[in-house]
C-alpha cells in the first residue's frame, strides 16, 4: 500500500494503583533511539485510523475507545522518508498528528521494528525520547492527564 503523507505518534499510557502514570515507550530496532509508536498513513486511511492500526501492529493492541488526539503537530522532512518521491517533488515536510491512549491491561507485543519497551513516568520518558518534536506531545498528554492547564508546572 502507498504510504499517505503523513506520520502518526501514538502514546501509551497507563496508571498504577496509586494513580500515577506510566508512559510506553519503544526502541528502535534499527536505529535505537526511544520514541512512542510511530508510523505513516495508509492510502486513504485518518490520522486517527493510521494510529489505531500502528497501534495493532508495533504493540499487538487493538483499541478502540479513549483516543486523545492532542494538539501537538510536527514537521518532518521528507528526507526522513525512503519513499517519500512517491509525494513528488512539491512536498518538502509532512505533518505528524500526536494522540495518546490507555494501554489498559493488555499486554504489549513487539513488532520487528521494536527491541524493547519500558513503561516509565513521565520525566524519565522525557529524558529518554530522541525528538523534540516528541517531548512536546509527551509533554502536553501528561498535562492534560494530570488535569493540569497549559503553563501549570
Amino acid at each position: 500500500m502507498p504510504r499517505a503523507p503523513f506520520q502518526i505518534l501514538v502514546y501509551l499510557y497507563r496508571r498504577d494503583a496509586q494513580g500515577d502514570l506510566a508512559y510506553a515507550l519503544f526502541e528502535r530496532a534499527d536505529a535505537h533511539f526511544w520514541q512512542g509508536i510511530a508510523g505513516g498513513g495508509e492510502d486513504d486511511e485518518t490520522p486517527l485510523q493510521a494510529a489505531m492500526r500502528e497501534t495493532r501492529e508495533e504493540a499487538g493492541l487493538d483499541l478502540i475507545d479513549g483516543w486523545l488526539a492532542l494538539d501537538t503537530i510536527a514537521s518532518i522532512p521528507v528526507t526522513a522518508f525512503g519513499d517519500s518521491s512517491l509525494w513528488g517533488e512539491t512536498v518538502y515536510v509532512i505533518p505528524q498528528y500526536s494522540f495518546g491512549i490507555h494501554a489498559g491491561a493488555g499486554e504489549i507485543r513487539l513488532s520487528w521494528e521494536h527491541s524493547a519497551c519500558a513503561w516509565l513516568p513521565y520525566s524519565a520518558a522525557l529524558a529518554r525520547l530522541h525528538f523534540d518534536s516528541d517531548r512536546t506531545a509527551l509533554w502536553e498528554l501528561n498535562q492534560k492527564l494530570q488535569g493540569k492547564g497549559p503553563r501549570e508546572a
